[in-house]
Parts: structure tokens; C-alpha cells; sequence
């Protein structure tokens, strides 16, 4: 498959662009740190003592410092959310790098938890170093209290060692459980231990406060390699730096030295505190409950959730973190918003698949199993559902579907969610957008799936027959299970019948005809299913083709 250098842009150059930004920030300042303390007049005399290691704990402590400020940016949602929404400030090429934050997270943990094994390595030589050459001429300069201290007891009673080991030990919990396989078989056991980055950043604050690295204030009247006068004959010769053409150098006085001032703080603060204030603002928020009107139970383990919050506003596309005390008091997980409120109702929803723990016990609520005791009372109960909050709504890359001329949406399975709003919206007659032509795939093991959208479906085909608008939105679905098929036999929903087909769809020819109807237009490929689908278009929206269409790919993903 030949790859378009124009696609291979539109789709891959920004966040590449990106990529190499922050790699050349981190390399510069890798560099420049190493080499300010390798050449550094200030550090003549800590070199010698520690050597390279010095020189390798100051460099990656500031790529460590860089990462972490740069690592919380990403996870404030809301104002990702805003910049998102604020089209006139973003292009749409910044929005779709937007789309991308989760993925530069990540890429800032890796490299925090890279640089710190670099950063203990180092750290580790140079207490060694601290206990084998201890200075007797320079006692300020000292870590260790005497020569020969074990270096085990010099990092269990001082304030950066102490303080390190409990970064490692944090650090290596957060990483650990970020697995993938964590993830997917316990995920509390992520949440708990990721939300302990806020007594890793507070012990970061208090991790330089030791002083264990000092460098020297009077340069002028003590130039490094200079003779004192009570220093020992033994140890002027073995400078190396303390003659020039066979005549010795005096000091003016005795060299003092001072312990770095905390710079920690400086990179991190700024962030720390955007992410706070993000956090409290989202807490205000999400403080009041909503109001659950109707719970519905679909085939396949599907319910849908309608519900009512005062002065929530949402666009097609966005998502929402579902709380539910009753099941777990600090467990969040991310829905797509299937209906929107709009200005003539005030509900919104959600379909959720039940899979897991947190979703069988949160349905469990929702439709208890009718008691055997209470069915022979003449009296309707009154159901009564758990209480539930709601923190957002957020963007994701389903809102640029208007954005569009032409656009794709790739549903697999509960993976149409994305784009159900989508389509509510363009039932209900939402104006003012791009959107000229909108395809849309559906891609279900089970023919049952379908009936989750079914009349939402049928009720657009019609409403676009009606007014003459045919050709707008072009369906195709398609059942990859052979076994025990059975057709949608329901009158009303003819109009779907007529475009399911079995088996997988054949991607390449379904883009050659996308692309040969839209040449030379940018089409917006969505996308939200399994690993699988989502590996397929990327390739085929970055490779080549003779009418001139550019695919944009977009793939739903929750933060």
C-alpha cells in the first residue's frame, strides 16, 4: 500500500511535529545541564569529588523537571474542552492535535519514568562517591559525615534520599498499574494508585530542600585549583589545575559553597496549580446529582440512561465521567452522550455495554430484580434509582463530524455511541454547520445490536426522504456473525433491511468509492471500535489515490 505524502501530512505531520518539539526541549536541556556542570567553574570542586554521575543526575533532573509540568497538562479536560469549542482561537489542525493529549501524557510518563531510573543510576554513583572521596579540605562539600560512611545510612538520613525512595516507590506503583492488562482486569487498581500523583508532586517540592549538591559562591577570590595556604603539598600537587607555566596560584580566601536553591517548584507550580484549580472548578460542577428519568434495557447487555441536570448544555460528540457513590465513591468512567439537550427538551443520555464489575453493579441498581414477596401486593412500586453525577461534558474528535464537507463515521459494536448524537442532532434539525454528506458504517457481531439505534435510523432515512435529500446520508451496515442469522423482519424498518449486509466490509474498495464520488475534497474518517477497524483506516486514509481525495483520520479516545 502506497503511502500519500499529502495524506501522510494531514494525518501524521502535527503530531510528529509535536513529537520532535518536545524531543529536541528535552534533549537541549539534557545537553545544557550536563554541560554547565561538566564545564562549570562554580562545580570544580563537586566534580571532582563525584565525577560523570554528577553531571548525569543535574542533566535528566531537569528533563524530569520538564516532563513533569508537561505531563499534567493533558488531563485538564475542561480546558482542553474550552480551546476545543473556541473556534475562532483553534484551527481545526490544532483541535485534531488535541485529540492527541492523551497519547502526549503517556509519552511524558514514559519519559519521567525513564529519566528517573537515569536519575537514581546517577544519584546512586554519587553516593558512593560522597563516602569514598570525602574531602577533608573542603568539609561543606561533604554528604557524608565521614570517609568510609556506608552509603545505604547517607540515603536513609538525609532528606533527598529519604524523599527519593519514596518517589521510586510511588512512581514504580503509578507505572506498574497504567498497564494495559491492569487496566482491563481491575481498574480501581489504577484509579487508587493514580490519583497518588498528589503525594508524589509534594514530595517532589521537598525533594531538593536537602542541598545535597553545593557549588561554590566566591569564584573570584578562590579560583578552582587555586593553593591555600593551610592545604598539605601532597594535595597541591595532585591538582593538576594548580600550576600555570611552574608558578603556583594563591587564594584569596577559603572557598565556601551553598546548596542549590529548590527549582522544582518553578516548573511545577504553574501546571499544579491549572490542574487544582481545573479539578475544584469540575468538582463544583459535578456537586449536584441528576435526575434519572428513564431506564431502558436493549439487547446484547445494553441500557440506555435518560437524564435531566439543570443548565447542562452539551454538543453532539462530547462525553461525560459517570460517579455512582453506590457502587464506588471515587471510580469514574467516561460515556458518550447518545442524545444532546437541545432548546425544546432537557434530557440527555447515554447507552452503556455492560461489561465488567463497575457496570454490572451500577445496572444491578438501576433494574434490581423484582422481589417475589412484593409481586402479590395490589399496588404499583415506585422505582427508585441510585444516586448518580455526572462530571463534563468533554470534547472528543466526534465533534468535528460538522466540521466537514464530507465526513466517515466507522462505528463497531457500542462504538456507535459517538455518532448516535450525532445523528439526533441531525434529526432534530441542528443548522449552522459544514456538514454537506455523512457515511455511515456499522459494523455489529449480532444482528440483535442493531435494534439499539434502529428507529433512529429509520426515522432519518425518512425524514431525508422527505425533504428531498437522499443522497445526504448514506447507510451501510453490516452482521459478521454467519450463525443463526435472522433478518429484520419488522415492517418498520425496511429502510434498514435494504442496506444490511453479511459478513466484514471490504474497506479498500468502500474508500475507492468514497473517494472517486468526493475527489479532491478532505474527507474526515471517524472512527470508534476495536484495534482491529481502527489499524485498517489508518493506513488507508494515509495511502494514495488517484482522485485526489485526502481522508483525515480521527479516532475516538477517552482520557
Amino acid at each position: 500500500m502506497v503511502v500519500s505524502l499529502r495524506s501522510w501530512v494531514a494525518n501524521e505531520g502535527g503530531k510528529h511535529l509535536v513529537l520532535m518539539l518536545w524531543l529536541g526541549a528535552n534533549t537541549w536541556l539534557f545537553v545544557k545541564t550536563f554541560l554547565l556542570y561538566f564545564t562549570g567553574q562554580q562545580y570544580h570542586y563537586l566534580y571532582k569529588m563525584l565525577g560523570l554521575g554528577m553531571c548525569i543526575s543535574r542533566a535528566s533532573a531537569s528533563v524530569l523537571n520538564l516532563n513533569c509540568s508537561l505531563v499534567l497538562l493533558p488531563m485538564c479536560r475542561s480546558l482542553l474542552t474550552l480551546v476545543r469549542g473556541t473556534h475562532t482561537v483553534s484551527s481545526r489542525e490544532t483541535r485534531r492535535l488535541l485529540d492527541k493529549s492523551k497519547t502526549f501524557h503517556v509519552a511524558c510518563g514514559v519519559s519521567i519514568c525513564i529519566f528517573s531510573v537515569v536519575h537514581v543510576s546517577a544519584h546512586l554513583a554519587n553516593v558512593v562517591n560522597f563516602s569514598a572521596s570525602y574531602s577533608e579540605d573542603f568539609p561543606a562539600l561533604n554528604l557524608a559525615r565521614y570517609k568510609g560512611e556506608d552509603p545505604k545510612l547517607i540515603i536513609l538520613t538525609t532528606i533527598p534520599g529519604v524523599t527519593g525512595v519514596f518517589l521510586v516507590l510511588i512512581l514504580f506503583l503509578m507505572f506498574t498499574s497504567s498497564s494495559y492488562c491492569v487496566r482491563l482486569s481491575n481498574y480501581e487498581i489504577f484509579w487508587y494508585t493514580h490519583n497518588l500523583f498528589i503525594v508524589f508532586y509534594i514530595i517532589l517540592m521537598v525533594h531538593m530542600v536537602g542541598g545535597a549538591l553545593k557549588y561554590q559562591t566566591n569564584i573570584k577570590a578562590h579560583p578552582p585549583g587555586c593553593l591555600a595556604a593551610n592545604h598539605s603539598s601532597t594535595s597541591q600537587r595532585g591538582d593538576g589545575l594548580e600550576r600555570a607555566e611552574g608558578e603556583e596560584r594563591r587564594c584569596g580566601e577559603e572557598a565556601r559553597f551553598r546548596p542549590h536553591y529548590p527549582q522544582t517548584w518553578l516548573w511545577v507550580s504553574g501546571p499544579l496549580c491549572l490542574y487544582c484549580a481545573e479539578r475544584f472548578y469540575r468538582y463544583l460542577r459535578s456537586s449536584d446529582p441528576v435526575t434519572i428519568v428513564t431506564v431502558v434495557r436493549h439487547p446484547c447487555d445494553v441500557v440506555e440512561l435518560r437524564m435531566v441536570k439543570k443548565n447542562f448544555k452539551a454538543r453532539p460528540g462530547q462525553y461525560v465521567v459517570l460517579n455512582c457513590p453506590g457502587v464506588s465513591s471515587f471510580e469514574n468512567h467516561p460515556f458518550t452522550l447518545t442524545t444532546c439537550p437541545t432548546d425544546n427538551k432537557e434530557t440527555f443520555g447515554i447507552h452503556l455495554r455492560v461489561v465488567g464489575d463497575w457496570t454490572e453493579r451500577f445496572t444491578q441498581m438501576l433494574l434490581p430484580q423484582p422481589r417475589m414477596d412484593l409481586e402479590i401486593l395490589p399496588m404499583v412500586q415506585q422505582r427508585r434509582y441510585p444516586k448518580l453525577y455526572i462530571d463534563g461534558p468533554f470534547g472528543s474528535p466526534s465533534e468535528e463530524v460538522f466540521n466537514y464537507d464530507v465526513s466517515v463515521c466507522v462505528a463497531g459494536g457500542i462504538g456507535v455511541t459517538p455518532f448516535a448524537c450525532v445523528l439526533h442532532a441531525l434529526l432534530d434539525g441542528w443548522t449552522g454547520f459544514r456538514l454537506q454528506r455523512l457515511y455511515f458504517v456499522w459494523v455489529c457481531r449480532e444482528l440483535q445490536s442493531f435494534y439499539w439505534f434502529a428507529e433512529l435510523l429509520c426515522a432519518l432515512h425518512h425524514k431525508l426522504w422527505q425533504e428531498n435529500r437522499p443522497d445526504y446520508f448514506n447507510l451501510k451496515l453490516y452482521v459478521s456473525q454467519k450463525d443463526n442469522l435472522q433478518s429484520m423482519s419488522e415492517e418498520k424498518y425496511r429502510p434498514l433491511t435494504s442496506r444490511l449486509l453479511v459478513g466484514r466490509p471490504r474497506w479498500k474498495l468502500l474508500f475507492d468509492e468514497i473517494g472517486k464520488t468526493n475527489k479532491h475534497k478532505r474527507v474526515g474518517v471517524f472512527c470508534c471500535g476495536p484495534k482491529g477497524i481502527s489499524k485498517t483506516l489508518h493506513k488507508l486514509c494515509n495511502s494514495a489515490r488517484s482522485s485526489g481525495t485526502t481522508f483525515e483520520f480521527n479516532k475516538e479516545s477517552f482520557s
